[in-house]
C-alpha cells in the first residue's frame, strides 16, 4: 500500500505533545479501555522518535497493554527510529494518511496537515477517519515548537468534520489568547477574519481574559478559569469542566457554521 501524503518538515522536541497527549488520555478513555486492541498511531512523528515514546508511556497509565506504531512516510526516519521500537509496544512503520491498512482506536496527526494547503484537509480527515476502528478518534493540531501553545480537532470514526476544538497553553506563558490565532488547526487558520466563528471565539475569549485581569494577582491560572466561565456565560458551547481549566485547557464545540447542536459530554471516548 503506497503511503498517501508528504513527508513533514520533521521538527520534533521532547515533551513537545505532553499537553495534547495528557487531554488524549482523558478524552479517549473510554474508547481506549473498551477496545478490543488497543491500537494508537502516531502519525508523521517526525525526524526522531520521541513523540512516539512519550505517547505509549502517557497512554500506558490507561490501558497498559496500549500499542504505539509511529508512522512515517520518509523510509530513512522509519529505519532511524528501529531503535527505538519495544514490540509489541511499541512499534514504527512507513505509512500516511491510509494508516499503513491499520485500524488504530485513536490517531494523533500532530504538526503534519500544517504544510498543506487548506483545501487538502477534508480528504485527509475523511481518510484517517475512514480507517479508524468502530468508537476511535482522530486527533488533529498543530503546536509550537516547545508545545507550550497548541490547539486540535477531534474527528470520531467515520466523520468528515470535527466534532470539537481544544485551545490549551502554559499559562505562565500566556500573554493573551489571541496568541492561539497563530498555532490554529489548519481547517481554521486561514479563517480567523471577521465573520467567521473561530473569530469571533478568539475575540471573546481575549475579552473574557482582559476583563479577568484583576485576578493575575492570584495566578494565571485563577485568570484563565475566569476567562473560561465567562466566554461559558456568553453562550460558547464549552464542552468540559473546571478540572480542565485547571490544566490549560478549553474544549468546545467545533466553531463552522455546519456544526450545529452540542456535543453532550456523554459522547466522549
Amino acid at each position: 500500500m503506497k503511503p498517501q501524503g508528504e513527508i513533514t518538515r520533521g521538527t520534533t522536541n521532547p515533551n513537545r505533545l505532553r499537553r495534547v497527549d495528557r487531554w488524549i488520555a482523558w478524552w479517549c478513555a473510554r474508547a481506549l479501555a473498551g477496545a478490543a486492541d488497543p491500537l494508537v498511531v502516531d502519525l508523521g512523528y517526525g525526524a526522531t522518535p520521541i513523540t512516539a515514546v512519550e505517547l505509549r508511556a502517557r497512554l500506558g497509565r490507561v490501558r497498559p497493554d496500549v500499542r504505539v506504531t509511529g508512522l512515517e512516510i520518509d523510509p530513512v526516519r522509519v529505519a532511524a527510529a528501529q531503535a527505538a521500537a519495544d514490540p509489541p509496544g511499541l512499534t514504527f512503520a512507513r505509512g500516511g494518511f491510509e494508516l499503513a491498512g491499520l485500524r488504530p482506536v485513536v490517531v494523533r496527526a500532530f504538526n503534519v496537515l500544517r504544510q498543506y494547503d487548506e483545501s487538502a484537509v477534508p480528504a485527509a480527515w475523511t481518510t484517517m477517519t475512514g480507517n479508524l476502528a468502530p468508537g476511535g478518534w482522530l486527533i488533529e493540531g498543530t503546536c509550537d515548537e516547545l508545545g507550550r501553545l497548541g490547539s486540535w480537532a477531534a474527528l470520531p470514526a467515520g466523520a468528515s468534520t470535527p466534532a470539537t476544538l481544544t485551545l490549551a497553553a502554559k499559562l505562565s506563558t500566556l500573554e493573551s489568547p489571541a496568541t492561539f490565532a497563530e498555532r490554529l488547526p489548519k481547517a481554521l487558520i486561514h479563517r480567523n477574519v471577521p465573520g467567521e466563528p473561530v473569530y469571533d471565539l478568539l475575540r471573546t475569549l481575549d475579552e473574557a481574559w482582559r476583563h479577568a485581569a484583576p485576578l493575575a494577582v492570584f495566578g494565571p491560572r485563577q485568570r484563565w478559569q475566569d476567562a473560561i466561565s465567562r466566554l461559558k456565560a456568553a453562550g460558547w458551547p464549552v464542552l468540559d469542566r473546571p478540572a480542565r481549566w485547571r490544566l490549560g485547557e478549553v474544549t468546545l464545540a467545533w466553531p463552522a457554521p455546519a456544526v450545529s447542536g452540542k456535543v453532550q459530554e456523554s459522547h466522549r471516548g
